[in-house]
């Protein structure tokens, strides 16, 4: 029955997403903006196609996930709004930030309850996903990465998390690093995956990269099918809204041209910043990663080879140690 209602809704999200794209806001250069539309049906095609992958027989659980998937759903009311969230672990606090389109059930269940060995982890809805308010940009498609950096510090707040680590992935990455910015008393240590500097100068996918729309690589099969089933355990949550992805597209495309104010200043930031990605990563160029690195004072870039945007799925066990190596101050091995 929740395959059935899944298919319905990522074909039909395809649907809706391709017709938001016509009555999007208009922008200054006609290709840049096509380029921007294929992106996002290209990154929704991604998410049609786990979502549907995630609908084959059922494995069993991987182990140590239960506590993961079986956390419940809270809600947190906030100065900006209601905010769907889960907690797992205990310790030092460390935020996951979600990438574009996906609701928190998009995180790896293998790779949380690796982190939550030794961090209360906290992942969340972005804004207009799952339980999480709107942001009143969204309502008026101009729903800003600064504006979502700003509901996740509420988020901090209302939790009382102080200055927690802060992972985000793809979209998040950008999130995570306005945060950094615009809230530095709020983030520990820095953790940005496979995701773009907000300069103006962002190194963009080939529309050949968007027609594939892959988070892994074409070798990576078993690894892709690992991952779907491991999300698919999570019990199910409604896909984000068209509205939700419409703004967030807007979102990506305005922090990609240098628009956001704190994706200009991003050379400021000055906590310990950890890069990562993969060298196949063909939706966000790894120059993006190197143009990170040299941007942040002392950052650190680590690239996993024959990895795509989604390596820290792919690559769990090694990404789980390094991060943990990193938010310790521990060099790894």
């Amino acid at each position: 029955m929740r395959c059935l209602a899944q298919r319905s809704t990522v074909a039909g999200a395809m649907s809706r997403r391709t017709a938001a794209n016509v009555t999007a806001r208009t922008r200054a250069a006609d290709g840049w903006r096509a380029l921007r539309g294929g992106i996002a049906v290209g990154l929704v095609a991604v998410l049609v196609s786990v979502a549907l992958s995630a609908c084959g027989s059922s494995p069993a659980m991987a182990p140590g996930t239960a506590s993961v998937v079986s956390a419940p759903v809270r809600v947190a009311h906030t100065r900006l709004g209601a905010i769907g969230y889960r907690v797992v672990g205990s310790g030092p606090p460390l935020v996951l930030i979600m990438g574009y389109a996906w609701t928190m059930e998009g995180w790896d269940p293998r790779l949380v309850h690796a982190l939550a060995r030794h961090n209360r982890v906290v992942m969340f809805d972005n804004s207009g996903v799952g339980r999480t308010q709107p942001l009143s940009g969204e309502l008026t498609a101009t729903l800003t990465i600064d504006a979502m950096a700003d509901q996740t510090s509420a988020l901090i707040d209302t939790l009382g998390l102080g200055r927690p680590d802060v992972l985000g992935w793809s979209m998040g990455g950008m999130i995570a690093q306005a945060l950094a910015v615009l809230h530095p008393a709020q983030v520990r240590r820095l953790v940005l995956c496979a995701t773009y500097p907000g300069t103006g100068a962002v190194a963009v996918p080939s529309q050949a990269a968007i027609r594939a729309g892959s988070d892994f690589p074409a070798n990576q099969v078993k690894a892709y099918d690992a991952f779907t089933a491991a999300i698919s355990e999570y019990p199910a949550a409604p896909a984000a809204s068209t509205a939700a992805k419409t703004a967030q597209t807007g979102a990506v495309s305005d922090w990609w041209d240098g628009t956001d104010a704190a994706g200009r200043k991003i050379a400021r930031i000055s906590v310990p910043t950890l890069i990562a990605d993969g060298t196949d990563d063909r939706l966000d160029p790894v120059a993006n990663d190197h143009a990170l690195a040299r941007l942040i004072p002392r950052a650190r870039l680590v690239l996993y080879p024959d990895a795509g945007h989604a390596f820290l799925f792919q690559e769990g066990a090694p990404f789980a140690s390094l991060v943990e190596s990193f938010l310790t101050g521990h060099p790894s091995s």
